[in-house]
């Protein structure tokens, strides 16, 4: 279950980039395109198994939001969304320009008594 490494991987960059506040977490947003292939629901139940094994991070609450997937189309110089995997303009031109729809990344992180903190990479 890739899952498990993914919010392994969440712990280990929240704790070295944070390591001052890492005890005042209480919520991580993660953005995760549909190209990514996760799973929200699994996601969340790999985060809820590995929070016992941090037990700084028990009161932390994990949000996962998935993303459309975007591309671009060089004819008509739009971004459309990609529905049911036809990645194919309205004016009819197909397209491989991905502009979102792959990320899997860490997007907000609230601390105790702070502002939230916008993560853009």
């Amino acid at each position: 279950m890739h899952e498990i490494s993914i919010v392994r991987n969440v712990f280990e960059t929240l704790q070295e980039t944070y390591p001052d506040k890492f005890e005042r977490i209480t919520k991580v947003q993660i953005e995760a395109g549909l190209l990514s292939n996760i799973q929200p629901i699994l996601i969340q139940n790999a985060f809820e198994a590995l929070i016992m094994e941090e037990p700084k991070l028990a009161e932390v609450e994990l949000e996962v939001l998935l993303l459309p997937i975007i591309a671009h189309c060089a004819t008509c110089d739009k971004d459309f969304e990609v529905k049911r995997h036809k990645f194919v303009c309205d004016c009819g031109t197909p397209s491989k320009n991905i502009v979102q729809g792959e990320e899997l990344q860490i997007s907000r992180i609230e601390f105790l008594e702070n502002e939230p903190q916008d993560i853009k990479a």
